[in-house]
């Protein structure tokens, strides 16, 4: 994914501690989404794939971090979103990715269908974290 520039004196962060947190996370997108004039079906992918990564952040990498910043290029505009969190990793990224794939109790659809909403994504994954960045452009 291109590197935006999202410094973090630009972005709007909330820590992710609890399912409390991943509600102020998607307001917070939703707010962003709202303000930079995502049209309403955009918004809603948006906070749609923000809820399923944050809560897969909360659950399966102990919480992190999610900042969001508005973002142009080449003239667009859209909401640039990342979860970050410091825990076990995905040992395989691709079949995580794979529809109906779960390592839990899940319908397997949280990063494939978080995928599918937005218009960039891009995730990292180790030991000691995974990093997940999102991008809706607005049309």
């Amino acid at each position: 994914m291109k590197d935006f520039g999202v410094a973090d004196a630009t972005a709007e962060t909330v820590p992710v501690a609890g399912s409390g947190d991943v509600v102020s996370a998607r307001q917070m997108v939703r707010a962003l989404a709202q303000r930079i004039g995502l049209s309403l079906v955009h918004q809603t992918k948006l906070v749609t794939a923000a809820s399923e990564l944050g809560r897969n952040m909360l659950v399966y990498g102990g919480g992190g971090v999610v900042r969001a910043a508005a973002v142009t290029d080449a003239g667009r505009t859209g909401v640039f979103v990342e979860f970050r969190d410091q825990g076990p990793g995905i040992a395989d990224i691709e079949l995580a990715l794979t529809d109906g794939w779960t390592s839990g109790n899940g319908m397997g659809l949280g990063l494939s269908g978080a995928r599918r909403l937005v218009d960039e994504f891009d995730i990292e994954s180790g030991p000691g974290g995974t990093t997940v960045r999102i991008v809706k452009w607005g049309r």
